[in-house]
């Protein structure tokens, strides 16, 4: 048996929209599809999770989530286009409050919790490094680098490159990518 769904099981799942040429593994997982919509060959691999919540998750063309990543919350989470999330990455869109001032986790009805929800926006050509973590309210721009083991708490300003915990920017990244996509889809038009 193939690692990855077919078109038909894809189809079965529920997604609000899937595109052409996507690829799923069987080992994924999804709480409420019908508010996720997954562009033109997009690739989800092992053991991740994405569970939608009010918001929604939109997934651009060309993005990858690697293995045991997950995309988590009520608000909108945003992946666009040639965005790669590398493995074991969290991106959360909700938020429990620590304060002790409220009780936390799914189990407790939300009159005893407190829990903000925000959108987090993966820019176009995003990578995030392994075992990163995405707090709600973030917007990371487009080109933008987050090395391994970040934590990316506050926008990301486009063609940066981003590490440490909190992530700081370090260097710029460099705009050639721009230039090879316009390869890419060149070559897919012909």
């Amino acid at each position: 048996m193939a690692s990855f769904m077919t078109e038909n099981e894809i189809a079965a799942i529920g997604f609000a929209h899937v595109g052409q040429g996507v690829q799923i593994s069987r080992l994924a997982s999804f709480h409420n599809p019908g508010r996720i919509r997954i562009g033109d060959r997009s690739r989800i691999d092992d053991f991740c999770v994405l569970s939608a919540g009010e918001g929604g998750i939109e997934i651009g063309r060309n993005v990858h989530i690697a293995v045991m990543s997950t995309l988590i919350g009520k608000g909108r989470i945003t992946v666009s286009d040639f965005a790669n999330i590398s493995s074991r990455v969290a991106v959360y869109s909700s938020n429990d409050d620590y304060s002790g001032e409220h009780m936390t986790n799914p189990t407790v009805p939300a009159a005893y919790t407190n829990i903000t929800n925000g959108p987090v926006h993966i820019g176009r050509h995003v990578i995030i490094g392994s075992g990163s973590v995405v707090t709600l309210n973030v917007t990371i721009g487009e080109g933008v680098a987050v090395g391994a083991l970040s934590l990316v708490r506050s926008d990301c300003e486009p063609f940066g490159i981003y590490v440490g915990s909190p992530a700081r920017r370090v260097k710029e990244r460099s705009r050639r990518l721009l230039e090879l996509e316009q390869q890419l889809l060149q070559s897919e038009r012909q």
